[in-house]
C-alpha cells in the first residue's frame, strides 16, 4: 500500500507508523504504539541488566617469604573471592633479587595456591614472569568460557 494509505489507516487507529526496514524497493512498515513500544523495550533492558552478573577482579599479593599463617590467610580471601564468582589475579612482586636467584619457588608458590583452590576455581592465565612481578589468573569453575 501507498505511504498516504498507511499514514491514513495509523491516524485512523490513533497509533503510529514505524519503519521497519528500509531495504529493497519497498519500505516495511509497522502500525503500533511507538511510546508503548519504546517503554517494554526500556523495561526488558531493565531486567536483563538486573540479571547481569558484573565480574570484577579481585587481587591477592603473595610473597617469597610468606609464612604458613598468612599463607593461610591469603587462601581463606582468594576462596571467598572466588565463591561470590569473582577473578582471583595472584601476584607476587620479586624484591632485591629474591627471585633472580630462583624464580621457579615463585612458580611453585602460585601453582600450590592454585591446586589448593582447584576444587572451585580454573587457572585463566597460568603463572609466569613478567619482569619483577610473577601473575596468575584463577576464575570459578562455574565462569570458566
Amino acid at each position: 500500500m501507498s505511504l498516504d494509505e498507511a499514514m491514513e489507516k495509523a491516524d485512523e487507529a490513533d497509533l503510529d507508523l514505524v519503519l521497519i526496514s528500509n531495504n529493497g524497493n519497498e519500505p516495511v512498515c509497522k502500525i503500533m504504539d511507538y511510546g508503548k513500544y519504546r517503554f517494554e523495550q526500556s523495561k526488558k533492558l531493565k531486567e536483563q541488566r538486573k540479571n547481569q552478573q558484573v565480574v570484577q577482579i579481585k587481587e591477592v599479593q603473595l610473597s617469597y617469604t610468606i609464612q604458613e599463617h598468612d599463607l593461610e590467610v591469603k587462601y581463606k580471601r582468594a576462596y571467598k573471592f572466588l565463591s561470590e564468582g569473582n577473578k582471583v589475579k595472584f601476584t607476587l612482586t620479586i624484591r632485591h633479587g629474591q627471585g633472580r636467584i630462583s624464580p621457579q619457588v615463585g612458580i611453585d608458590l602460585m601453582n600450590k595456591f592454585a591446586e589448593r583452590l582447584s576444587d572451585i576455581s580454573v587457572i585463566d592465565k597460568p603463572a609466569v614472569q613478567n619482569g619483577k612481578k610473577f601473575l596468575m589468573v584463577l576464575v570459578p569453575k562455574n565462569n570458566k568460557k
